[in-house]
């Protein structure tokens, strides 16, 4: 199908007319040029099978260098145009954040002759060539070159271990759907390395050839591959796959495997469905192989630094990560928005349920880590604490509903913002638990305790036991699975909550479910572990800001005396009441603030230039924790325990 742009056609015939009835006039004189034209030659997906199947080898054994070299076998069918395609809207990332800057070398041939392609002029991921007579199939040769350093993206390949993600090795046929698509992969690792993922593979040595499978279900099985590794069998269908830089990072405990165990048994529990066949957890764990959280059907991708088991009692760490991914196989993976599903890698996604697809894998991943005892109940409360303060003190609500931060994927690609107490970010994660817990709430009180969000989970998910394809939805059928446990006028309650600009956060719904937020002048545990674990000193709601041991600022809360006082992140604080910097004697200036009228007096530095600075905050130390109203079991106490 050919798709021609006529906007200068369009442009050329419109006159812009403003207030007043007189038509704008280019000035005289001046150039007035028109867009050019162009046509999209890019076939568009058909939802038929594609004539033959692609054998994809890899050569992953350059691990000093991080270089993935690639021969791709494609069939053709016919002579004449063909269109091959680098995926680039990924599941997962929620928007075009194919590394396609990465491939390199690419050189195709037929009957052994090279052919040339050309790049499309406007989809970049796109590589024309012309089949010449004859041709049976054309080869593609490249190079996919992992970064090598922090800065130049994702670390996948390190001399320890590799991340092999399928749509960074890869082209595809233009003109079908991916799941029509037929696909070999064989990868050759390094001499004694091992390999795990969701598809099964006959190993010979370190050469793993994969189960045929099509080319949806490849791009969302990735492989963890290393010299150390090790597999737990949690359940007869699930698997804790763990590679490691240090064999001595492997060193689990029968405890903490049994609480790896009760996460997958809580889950079907709560879910009342299994929608994969196996499912294989990936957890690196690693200082050097770029950190990860990414979910697929069967499996999910893991990394989180040394320490996880032999760490274990200095604080929750990232044992969040695993419930949260394991959720997604039900949340985001089988049940997913109608208009974030796409028949290729090429097609735009549309992120307006996120607030579904994260949001509720969000809520779930916490109270999944709690009834399965991989995170105490009292370190989860406390960072349900952690969480409500946040959003809380945010005064971006006034200006950016929830549902807009669903773009956030695509507007910024998670790099950095300075300002994000007041641009927001991805905020359907932890508001969206918010949501959701007020949800819990209302069905809790609106039946009398008789309904809660396990109805929910149980009606909108554990559905089509066994089923690993996916299941679209829309607003609308959630607010009718809602209306179906309870009824209420969720739609209404639910596009409320998406599109407020309401002071403060939705955190009525803890107080329903029994907990309202505090503040006390010392951090719970889980706030001094999370401290420690950035490196930080979390002043958010002691004068608004987030500062290191120098003193240097992360973080500045819109609004705050911090941000009054003219402090933006990249400053450096470097004395406080003209004594040199360190968080103690902030901490104690804070302290003793809070009995007097003068403002706190800092020396900031930015870049060469020193200037002073009045920090006029009389508050006190303050840290969120959660207080249980009434006695008894509340709502969230029966959320949290086991089922």
């Amino acid at each position: 199908m050919i798709r021609r742009f006529a906007a200068a056609a369009l442009l050329a015939s419109t006159i812009l007319a403003p207030l007043g009835g007189v038509a704008a006039q280019v000035p005289a004189g001046n150039s007035a040029p028109q867009p050019v034209p162009f046509e999209d030659t890019i076939p568009a997906p058909r939802d038929t099978p594609y004539p033959g199947t692609i054998r994809l080898t890899v050569d992953a054994t350059d691990t000093q260098r991080g270089i993935l070299s690639v021969t791709e076998t494609i069939p053709v069918a016919q002579a004449g145009h063909l269109v091959l395609l680098f995926p680039k809207w990924l599941p997962g990332a929620h928007s075009p954040r194919g590394e396609i800057e990465k491939l390199a070398g690419l050189i195709v041939t037929a009957n052994g002759k090279r052919i040339e392609w050309t790049r499309d002029p406007v989809d970049v991921f796109a590589f024309h060539l012309d089949v010449p007579a004859g041709a049976r199939s054309v080869e593609a040769r490249f190079q996919f070159i992992s970064a090598t350093a922090a800065n130049q993206g994702r670390i996948a390949v390190t001399p320890t271990m590799i991340s092999l993600q399928p749509n960074s090795v890869s082209l595809y046929p233009a003109g079908w759907f991916t799941r029509q698509i037929p696909i070999q992969m064989t990868v050759k690792y390094p001499d004694g390395w091992t390999a795990a993922g969701a598809l099964k593979a006959k190993a010979t040595g370190s050469t793993y050839a994969y189960e045929t499978t099509n080319y949806e279900v490849l791009v969302d099985s990735p492989m963890l591959a290393g010299r150390y590794g090790k597999t737990w069998p949690l359940t007869p269908r699930v698997n804790l796959n763990v590679f490691a830089d240090d064999p001595a990072e492997l060193a689990a405990t029968p405890e903490q495997i049994a609480g790896h165990q009760r996460l997958v048994d809580q889950a079907v529990k709560t879910f009342g469905a299994q929608h994969y066949d196996r499912y294989e957890f990936l957890l690196s764990i690693t200082d050097q192989l770029g950190g990860i959280g990414l979910e697929h059907h069967r499996s999910s991708e893991n990394g989180v630094t040394p320490g996880y088991f032999t760490k274990w009692n200095d604080g929750p760490g990232r044992r969040n990560l695993l419930p949260h991914e394991f959720t997604h196989s039900w949340d985001g993976k089988f049940r997913r928005g109608a208009d974030l599903w796409t028949p290729d890698f090429r097609t735009p996604m549309r992120n307006s349920l996120l607030w579904v697809y994260e949001g509720q894998t969000q809520f779930w991943g916490y109270v999944l880590q709690a009834r399965s005892g991989l995170v105490s109940k009292q370190d989860t409360l406390d960072q349900y604490a952690a969480i409500m303060a946040l959003y809380d003190s945010q005064p971006a609500r006034q200006w950016r509903d929830l549902v807009d931060t669903t773009n956030d994927p695509i507007i910024s690609s998670r790099r950095p913002k300075g300002w994000t107490s007041w641009q927001r970010s991805e905020d359907y994660y932890n508001e969206g638990l918010l949501v959701w817990m007020d949800v819990d709430s209302l069905l809790r009180e609106k039946s009398g305790g008789t309904k809660s969000i396990d109805d929910f989970a149980r009606a909108f998910f554990g559905v089509r036991d066994g089923d690993w394809g996916e299941l679209t939805y829309t607003f609308d059928d959630v607010a009718k699975t809602l209306d179906g446990i309870v009824p209420w006028d969720w739609a209404g309650y639910l596009q409320r909550r998406l599109t407020e600009h309401a002071k403060g956060a939705p955190i009525d719904g803890f107080a329903r479910n029994g907990y309202q937020l505090t503040y006390s002048e010392t951090p719970t545990p889980s706030f001094k572990a999370a401290e420690a674990s950035a490196r930080n000193t979390n002043l958010t709601y002691s004068g608004g800001i987030i500062l290191d041991a120098a003193g240097n600022l992360s973080g500045v809360t819109w609004g705050s005396a911090a941000f009054d006082a003219g402090l933006t992140v990249s400053d450096q604080i470097v004395a406080v009441n003209g004594d040199a910097y360190s968080p103690d004697k902030l901490k104690a200036a804070i302290t003793a603030a809070k009995t007097g009228k003068a403002p706190i007096q800092l020396m900031v530095k930015s870049g060469d230039r020193f200037r002073s600075a009045a920090l006029d905050y009389h508050g006190g130390l303050r840290y969120p924790r959660l207080q249980k109203i009434g006695t008894g079991d509340g709502g969230l106490d029966r959320l949290l325990a086991p089922r």
